[in-house]
């Protein structure tokens, strides 16, 4: 069975963990190419600053106070959209929380608690939406990580959790394949992203957290998932990092596990922990976790995104190759 999806401009997205990183990159954006938008989150004011945002950009946009760890949430944010706009035509599960530090470290309380968020907010929403959209169609679009595929040290909960995202999304397309239900599932695995996602983190290490290089904006990952939200798509990688990481891991496991030590290198940062709050319990998120500048584009997912457009690219690339090897040569 074929699956067609609607352009932006045609649709309505409901976005979780819309309120800041990736879900206030992919809200802003999809108003900008013309799609109504569902903002979803804990924290109201965020929520209307991107609303506002969104207004003034040409989109339109509505916003639900809402926590994805609790189900009937769920179903709020589904009949908000309704009443505002009569349908839903993506659904991106976005929202999502870490924990730094060994896995003795951290408490069964907190691990249970990201997983509330960051699997079990999955499986609501993907349920949620998946009921609504069986008759009309859609796409449903997961956010996963380059861990979904591939385990890190000092954020094993959180590797843990999206590996569950992966299991659940994989399991759940190929039942609904077998029903001929006229949806899309897609699993997008950004690498390390510049967004606040070291700030809303817990953090049980001796210094402050920080992220592997390399690191992407937000805005990378946010144009995989409208890509995703317009055109079938399985999986999407953003960065080539993404990719490679799963490859080894998947390839070549011992020799992805020898890589811990670097992965513990660039996961904590120079500076001592100072303590501050968090985004596991309550929304916000307040410490002076290190910040980074993220790539904007990433010559791999948009070789993927836009193969036709990218052949120029992959041309140059290649002759580039060539010629330097033949250079090498004399």
């Amino acid at each position: 069975m074929k699956l067609s999806l609607k352009p932006l401009r045609d649709q309505v997205i409901v976005i979780t963990g819309a309120g800041s990183g990736i879900g206030a990159a992919t809200a802003r954006m999809a108003g900008e190419r013309g799609a109504k938008v569902v903002l979803a989150g804990r924290q109201e004011e965020a929520l209307a600053r991107i609303v506002e945002e969104v207004i003034r950009g040409g989109g339109a946009a509505v916003s639900v106070v809402a926590d994805v760890g609790i189900e009937a949430d769920h179903q709020r944010i589904l009949d908000h959209a309704i009443q505002s706009y009569g349908r839903v035509d993506t659904w991106v599960n976005n929202a999502g929380v870490s924990i730094y530090g060994s896995l003795e470290q951290v408490p069964i309380e907190d691990q249970r608690k990201l997983f509330d968020t960051d699997y079990w907010g999955v499986v609501y929403g993907s349920l949620t939406a998946v009921r609504h959209m069986k008759q009309s169609g859609g796409a449903l679009i997961n956010v996963g990580s380059e861990v979904s595929d591939r385990a890190i040290p000092l954020q094993g909960t959180y590797s843990a959790a999206k590996h569950a995202v992966k299991g659940f999304t994989d399991a759940l397309r190929m039942e609904l394949k077998e029903e001929k239900a006229p949806i899309s599932v897609t699993l997008i695995k950004p690498a390390s992203v510049a967004t606040g996602f070291t700030v809303h983190a817990r953090n049980y290490m001796d210094v402050e957290p920080d992220l592997p290089p390399p690191v992407y904006a937000a805005e990378t990952v946010a144009d995989a998932i409208l890509h995703a939200a317009q055109h079938p798509t399985r999986d999407l990688f953003v960065g080539s990092a993404s990719r490679a990481i799963a490859t080894l891991g998947q390839n070549v496991p011992s020799l992805a596990d020898r890589m811990s030590g670097w992965l513990y290198r660039h996961q904590r940062g120079e500076a001592p922990a100072a303590g501050g709050s968090d985004s596991l319990y309550t929304a916000g998120g307040e410490h002076s976790a290190v910040q980074r500048r993220g790539r904007r584009h990433s010559v791999y997912t948009q070789m993927v995104t836009h193969p036709r457009s990218s052949l120029a690219t992959t041309a140059i690339l290649s002759g580039a190759v060539l010629w330097a090897l033949s250079r090498r040569g004399r």
